[in-house]
Protein backbone atom coordinates (compact mmCIF):
# COMPACT_ATOMS: atom_id res chain seq x y z
CA UNK A 1 0.00 0.00 0.00
CA UNK A 2 1.23 3.62 -0.80
CA UNK A 3 2.66 5.70 2.34
CA UNK A 4 -0.33 8.00 1.48
CA UNK A 5 -3.21 5.60 2.12
CA UNK A 6 -2.14 4.49 5.23
CA UNK A 7 -3.88 5.07 8.56
CA UNK A 8 -2.23 7.53 10.87
CA UNK A 9 -1.99 5.99 14.28
CA UNK A 10 -4.23 8.06 16.74
CA UNK A 11 -1.78 7.99 19.27
CA UNK A 12 0.61 10.01 17.38
CA UNK A 13 -1.76 11.99 16.14
CA UNK A 14 -3.06 12.98 19.65
CA UNK A 15 0.44 13.55 20.91
CA UNK A 16 1.64 16.20 17.51
CA UNK A 17 -1.80 17.80 18.80
CA UNK A 18 -1.44 17.74 22.02
CA UNK A 19 2.15 19.44 21.74
CA UNK A 20 1.33 22.21 19.13
CA UNK A 21 -1.25 23.13 21.94
CA UNK A 22 0.83 23.23 24.84
CA UNK A 23 3.78 24.83 22.58
CA UNK A 24 4.81 28.05 23.42
CA UNK A 25 6.36 28.29 19.77
CA UNK A 26 6.65 26.67 16.87
CA UNK A 27 9.61 26.54 14.33
CA UNK A 28 8.05 25.82 10.81
CA UNK A 29 11.23 24.17 8.55
CA UNK A 30 9.86 23.52 4.87
CA UNK A 31 11.88 21.66 2.08
CA UNK A 32 10.84 20.89 -0.96
CA UNK A 33 8.75 18.29 -0.46
CA UNK A 34 6.00 20.56 0.89
CA UNK A 35 5.62 22.35 -2.31
CA UNK A 36 5.51 18.81 -4.13
CA UNK A 37 2.90 17.91 -2.01
CA UNK A 38 1.03 21.31 -2.41
CA UNK A 39 1.73 20.39 -6.29
CA UNK A 40 4.31 22.02 -7.58
CA UNK A 41 5.82 19.17 -9.32
CA UNK A 42 9.36 19.09 -10.34
CA UNK A 43 9.03 16.29 -12.89
CA UNK A 44 5.99 13.93 -14.77
CA UNK A 45 3.46 15.46 -16.43
CA UNK A 46 3.99 18.83 -15.06
CA UNK A 47 7.53 18.81 -16.38
CA UNK A 48 6.44 17.04 -19.93
CA UNK A 49 3.70 19.85 -20.29
CA UNK A 50 5.87 22.83 -19.79
CA UNK A 51 9.50 21.83 -21.68
CA UNK A 52 8.44 19.06 -23.96
CA UNK A 53 10.87 20.99 -26.72
CA UNK A 54 13.69 21.13 -24.04
CA UNK A 55 13.08 17.46 -23.52
CA UNK A 56 12.98 16.52 -27.18
CA UNK A 57 16.64 18.41 -27.50
CA UNK A 58 18.21 18.48 -24.94
CA UNK A 59 17.27 14.71 -23.06
CA UNK A 60 15.95 16.28 -19.83
CA UNK A 61 14.49 14.12 -17.12
CA UNK A 62 13.17 16.59 -14.68
CA UNK A 63 13.40 20.13 -13.93
CA UNK A 64 15.61 19.64 -10.83
CA UNK A 65 18.63 18.09 -12.85
CA UNK A 66 17.78 20.62 -15.67
CA UNK A 67 19.34 23.27 -13.90
CA UNK A 68 22.16 21.92 -13.77
CA UNK A 69 22.38 21.00 -17.69
CA UNK A 70 25.25 22.71 -19.43
CA UNK A 71 23.32 24.69 -22.31
CA UNK A 72 26.02 24.84 -25.32
CA UNK A 73 25.06 29.02 -24.99
CA UNK A 74 23.67 31.44 -22.57
CA UNK A 75 20.37 32.28 -24.99
CA UNK A 76 19.53 27.85 -24.51
CA UNK A 77 20.22 28.55 -20.87
CA UNK A 78 18.31 31.71 -20.38
CA UNK A 79 15.61 30.12 -22.78
CA UNK A 80 15.32 27.26 -20.09
CA UNK A 81 15.45 29.34 -17.23
CA UNK A 82 13.10 32.08 -17.54
CA UNK A 83 10.39 29.21 -18.57
CA UNK A 84 11.37 27.39 -15.90
CA UNK A 85 11.36 30.55 -13.61
CA UNK A 86 7.98 31.94 -14.94
CA UNK A 87 5.98 28.08 -14.11
CA UNK A 88 7.62 27.71 -10.72
CA UNK A 89 7.45 31.41 -9.48
CA UNK A 90 5.32 33.82 -11.26
CA UNK A 91 2.42 31.77 -12.90
CA UNK A 92 0.97 29.70 -9.74
CA UNK A 93 -1.11 30.62 -7.39
CA UNK A 94 -1.05 30.05 -3.92
CA UNK A 95 -1.55 26.50 -3.36
CA UNK A 96 -4.28 25.04 -1.11
CA UNK A 97 -1.75 22.89 1.13
CA UNK A 98 0.45 26.23 2.27
CA UNK A 99 -3.36 28.07 3.30
CA UNK A 100 -4.08 24.85 5.31
CA UNK A 101 -0.49 25.09 7.05
CA UNK A 102 -1.59 29.03 7.61
CA UNK A 103 -4.96 27.58 8.87
CA UNK A 104 -3.29 25.62 11.21
CA UNK A 105 -0.75 28.28 12.75
CA UNK A 106 -3.19 30.39 13.08
CA UNK A 107 -3.48 31.99 16.89
CA UNK A 108 0.63 30.73 17.49
CA UNK A 109 3.59 31.99 17.91
CA UNK A 110 5.51 30.74 14.52
CA UNK A 111 8.58 31.28 12.50
CA UNK A 112 9.69 30.13 9.64
CA UNK A 113 12.21 28.73 8.19
CA UNK A 114 12.42 27.41 4.11
CA UNK A 115 14.82 26.37 1.72
CA UNK A 116 11.90 26.82 -1.16
CA UNK A 117 12.48 29.90 -3.65
CA UNK A 118 8.97 29.66 -5.09
CA UNK A 119 7.12 32.67 -2.90
CA UNK A 120 4.60 30.19 -1.90
CA UNK A 121 4.67 31.30 1.83
CA UNK A 122 4.39 34.87 0.69
CA UNK A 123 1.31 33.94 -1.54
CA UNK A 124 -0.68 32.21 0.50
CA UNK A 125 -0.76 35.51 3.15
CA UNK A 126 1.84 34.48 5.62
CA UNK A 127 3.38 37.41 7.04
CA UNK A 128 6.92 38.73 5.67
CA UNK A 129 8.65 39.30 8.89
CA UNK A 130 8.08 35.61 9.89
CA UNK A 131 9.83 33.88 6.90
CA UNK A 132 13.26 33.68 6.31
CA UNK A 133 14.13 32.60 2.80
CA UNK A 134 17.53 31.39 3.30
CA UNK A 135 18.03 29.90 -0.32
CA UNK A 136 17.16 33.21 -2.22
CA UNK A 137 14.08 33.99 -4.39
CA UNK A 138 13.52 33.01 -8.10
CA UNK A 139 11.85 36.34 -8.34
CA UNK A 140 14.61 37.86 -7.86
CA UNK A 141 17.93 39.12 -10.50
CA UNK A 142 21.37 39.67 -8.64
CA UNK A 143 24.46 40.88 -10.48
CA UNK A 144 25.94 37.12 -11.40
CA UNK A 145 29.50 37.84 -10.59
CA UNK A 146 27.82 39.86 -6.70
CA UNK A 147 29.38 42.78 -8.00
CA UNK A 148 26.64 44.84 -5.51
CA UNK A 149 24.09 43.36 -2.93
CA UNK A 150 20.78 45.02 -5.03
CA UNK A 151 18.34 42.56 -5.79
CA UNK A 152 15.77 43.40 -8.52
CA UNK A 153 12.50 42.40 -9.31
CA UNK A 154 12.51 40.11 -12.60
CA UNK A 155 8.64 39.38 -13.94
CA UNK A 156 8.80 41.50 -16.12
CA UNK A 157 11.76 40.72 -17.76
CA UNK A 158 10.61 36.77 -17.46
CA UNK A 159 7.88 37.16 -18.90
CA UNK A 160 9.38 38.80 -22.05
CA UNK A 161 12.20 36.35 -21.98
CA UNK A 162 9.52 33.29 -22.55
CA UNK A 163 7.51 35.57 -24.86
CA UNK A 164 10.18 35.35 -27.18
CA UNK A 165 11.53 31.64 -26.98
CA UNK A 166 11.96 30.07 -30.11
CA UNK A 167 13.47 26.85 -30.67
CA UNK A 168 14.86 26.51 -26.89
CA UNK A 169 16.70 29.74 -27.41
CA UNK A 170 16.33 33.13 -26.04
CA UNK A 171 17.40 36.17 -28.22
CA UNK A 172 21.10 37.67 -27.09
CA UNK A 173 19.24 41.08 -26.66
CA UNK A 174 17.10 39.95 -23.86
CA UNK A 175 20.60 38.42 -21.50
CA UNK A 176 19.60 40.55 -18.28
CA UNK A 177 22.18 42.68 -17.63
CA UNK A 178 24.15 44.10 -14.51
CA UNK A 179 23.64 47.95 -14.50
CA UNK A 180 26.91 48.05 -12.48
CA UNK A 181 29.58 46.16 -13.69
CA UNK A 182 28.00 45.22 -17.29
CA UNK A 183 27.72 41.39 -16.86
CA UNK A 184 25.17 38.84 -17.02
CA UNK A 185 22.15 38.80 -14.42
CA UNK A 186 21.34 35.58 -12.80
CA UNK A 187 18.76 34.04 -10.51
CA UNK A 188 19.46 34.99 -6.67
CA UNK A 189 19.72 31.38 -5.72
CA UNK A 190 22.01 30.07 -3.46
CA UNK A 191 23.88 27.97 -6.18
CA UNK A 192 27.60 29.50 -5.48
CA UNK A 193 29.63 31.59 -3.85
CA UNK A 194 28.40 34.69 -5.49
CA UNK A 195 24.76 34.06 -3.91
CA UNK A 196 23.90 37.63 -2.82
CA UNK A 197 22.48 38.09 0.93
CA UNK A 198 20.87 42.10 0.91
CA UNK A 199 20.09 43.91 3.77
CA UNK A 200 16.33 41.86 3.82
CA UNK A 201 18.20 38.59 4.00
CA UNK A 202 20.17 39.92 7.05
CA UNK A 203 17.36 41.34 8.40
CA UNK A 204 15.20 38.00 8.13
CA UNK A 205 18.02 35.32 9.49
CA UNK A 206 18.69 37.93 12.17
CA UNK A 207 14.87 37.70 13.29
CA UNK A 208 14.79 34.45 13.40
CA UNK A 209 17.89 33.96 15.47
CA UNK A 210 16.27 35.75 17.62
CA UNK A 211 13.27 34.09 17.31
CA UNK A 212 14.99 31.02 18.36
CA UNK A 213 16.71 32.57 21.20
CA UNK A 214 13.31 32.83 22.52
CA UNK A 215 11.76 29.54 21.63
CA UNK A 216 14.62 27.48 22.52
CA UNK A 217 13.87 27.23 26.12
CA UNK A 218 10.57 26.61 26.72
CA UNK A 219 8.04 24.40 25.03
CA UNK A 220 8.72 24.23 21.67
CA UNK A 221 7.60 22.37 18.39
CA UNK A 222 9.86 21.96 15.20
CA UNK A 223 7.24 21.53 12.36
CA UNK A 224 9.49 19.80 9.57
CA UNK A 225 7.80 19.72 6.20
CA UNK A 226 9.44 18.04 3.42
CA UNK A 227 13.07 18.30 4.28
CA UNK A 228 14.89 15.48 2.88
CA UNK A 229 18.97 15.42 2.69
CA UNK A 230 19.70 17.94 -0.33
CA UNK A 231 20.79 20.48 2.02
CA UNK A 232 20.17 18.72 5.31
CA UNK A 233 22.55 21.28 7.43
CA UNK A 234 20.06 24.17 6.85
CA UNK A 235 16.88 22.70 8.57
CA UNK A 236 16.84 19.20 9.55
CA UNK A 237 20.09 18.68 11.28
CA UNK A 238 19.86 21.99 13.33
CA UNK A 239 16.26 20.70 13.99
CA UNK A 240 17.35 17.74 15.50
CA UNK A 241 20.29 19.26 17.79
CA UNK A 242 17.72 21.78 18.88
CA UNK A 243 15.13 19.58 20.20
CA UNK A 244 17.97 17.08 21.63
CA UNK A 245 19.06 20.44 23.67
CA UNK A 246 15.56 21.18 24.71
CA UNK A 247 13.65 18.32 26.76
CA UNK A 248 10.45 20.24 26.29
CA UNK A 249 10.94 20.19 22.82
CA UNK A 250 8.91 18.11 20.09
CA UNK A 251 9.70 17.68 16.27
CA UNK A 252 6.93 16.94 14.31
CA UNK A 253 8.42 15.62 10.63
CA UNK A 254 5.59 15.63 7.92
CA UNK A 255 8.14 12.99 5.17
CA UNK A 256 6.95 10.05 3.19
CA UNK A 257 10.34 9.08 2.29
CA UNK A 258 13.00 10.36 5.02
CA UNK A 259 11.33 10.17 8.25
CA UNK A 260 13.55 8.54 10.04
CA UNK A 261 16.14 10.47 11.94
CA UNK A 262 18.81 10.70 14.95
CA UNK A 263 18.53 8.09 17.63
CA UNK A 264 18.87 10.57 20.62
CA UNK A 265 15.58 12.51 19.39
CA UNK A 266 13.41 9.33 18.62
CA UNK A 267 11.76 9.96 22.26
CA UNK A 268 10.49 13.51 20.98
CA UNK A 269 9.97 13.02 17.55
CA UNK A 270 6.52 12.32 15.61
CA UNK A 271 7.07 11.02 12.40
CA UNK A 272 4.31 11.18 9.58
CA UNK A 273 4.56 9.47 6.41
CA UNK A 274 0.73 10.19 5.82
CA UNK A 275 -0.23 12.79 2.28
CA UNK A 276 0.86 15.89 3.94
CA UNK A 277 -2.10 17.48 3.42
CA UNK A 278 -4.39 15.00 5.06
CA UNK A 279 -1.90 15.31 8.08
CA UNK A 280 -2.07 18.97 8.03
CA UNK A 281 -6.02 18.72 8.64
CA UNK A 282 -5.73 15.82 10.70
CA UNK A 283 -3.61 18.06 12.73
CA UNK A 284 -5.67 20.87 12.68
CA UNK A 285 -8.89 19.10 13.79
CA UNK A 286 -10.30 19.26 10.12
CA UNK A 287 -11.25 16.04 8.09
Amino acid sequence: MHLSETQMSPDLLTRARDALAEAAHVVVGAGAGLSDAAGLHYGGDRFREHFGDFIARYGLRDMYSAGFHPFPSPEERWGYWARHILVNRHLPPAFPLYRELLGLLEGKVFMVITTNVDHQFQKAGFPPDRIFAVQGDYGLFQCARACHTTLYDNEAAIRAMVEATVDCRMPSHLIPRCPVCGGELDANLRKDSHFVEDEAWEAARDRYAAFLGQALEGPVVFLELGVGFNTPVIIRYPFERMTYANPRATLIRLNAYDPGGAPEVAGQTLAFTQEMGAVIRALGGRP
